[in-house]
């Protein structure tokens, strides 16, 4: 009674087996009650196919090659869009979250922006860009970019306002200061916000392929919902899910390398 106590304790770590063994049991509850709504014709197939045929849709993908011609081009997408979105995001909320004049310059508008449905904004991306790959950039930059901006400005206001007057004390010029304090102190938060809006990014990817993309797994769970083929369709959303944890994953494993020092935070 008192393990079940302690594991149930606020904030408290618990064993890692059975931390992965929570998540690993609670994705096999799901599984187990899916294959018996489906068994026991509780929901039309044309509705939810069982399991094992959406599995078999996954493997004729791969068989074909499908699999590897939408995957490598959705990759291709979110890593342009998300980079682009990135490399401007990055200088932009760094400023803010340093300088009031840039936060007052930037905050209204981007506040402003980040609200609107990205939906909407296909018909101008198209005017503006096209309707080749840079405009499905261009809708992974909108998705992406001004929600982490703010969230970079944030990581950054995280710094201790002590650490920045010791570097005054010191006599540290301003650039010093950010380069030498700001930067390094905020950046575990910038790592962390970099693996939030990836997975933003990610969830954008249907919408992003909705217009003229010969291929990709948004343009391909799309034109499966022509033909009512919920295999495919549900097959798509889960491996969307399944590369989206996989890159969420990458950023874990490598902050806790490249910022060993805050694993006793």
């Amino acid at each position: 009674m008192s393990r079940n106590r302690k594991l149930l304790e606020l904030r408290n770590d618990i064993p890692r087996n059975i931390y992965i063994l929570l998540g690993a049991g609670f994705i096999l509850f799901l599984l187990v009650l899916w294959q018996l709504v489906t068994a026991f014709e509780l929901v039309r197939p044309l509705f939810l196919p069982a399991p094992a045929a959406v599995w078999a849709e996954g493997v004729r993908q791969v068989r074909e090659g499908i699999l590897y011609l939408d995957a490598s081009s959705s990759i291709y997408r979110i890593v342009m869009g998300w980079g682009l979105a990135t490399v401007f995001a990055v200088p932009v909320g760094f400023m803010m979250g340093n300088f009031k004049f840039f936060e007052g310059l930037f905050e209204p508008f981007i506040d402003t922006v980040r609200y609107m449905p990205v939906v909407a904004l296909i018909p101008l991306t198209i005017l503006w860009a096209g309707i080749g790959d840079f405009q499905k950039f261009l809708i992974l930059f909108i998705g992406t970019f001004f929600q982490q901006v703010l969230m970079i400005m944030d990581n950054v206001k995280q710094v201790p306002l002590n650490l920045i007057r010791v570097g005054q004390t010191l006599g540290l010029s301003r650039f010093e200061i950010l380069k030498d304090i700001v930067l390094p102190a905020s950046m575990p938060g910038i790592w962390d916000t970099f693996r939030m809006t990836m997975g933003w990014t990610w969830t954008y990817l249907v919408v992003a392929e909705l217009v003229a993309a010969e291929n990709g797994l948004g343009r391909r769970i799309m034109d499966a919902q022509r033909y009512l083929a919920t295999d495919t369709i549900i097959f798509g959303i889960l491996f969307i899910g399944f590369l989206g944890l996989v890159t969420d994953y990458i950023f874990k494993i490598s902050g806790k390398y490249l910022f060993s020092w805050t694993s006793g935070r």
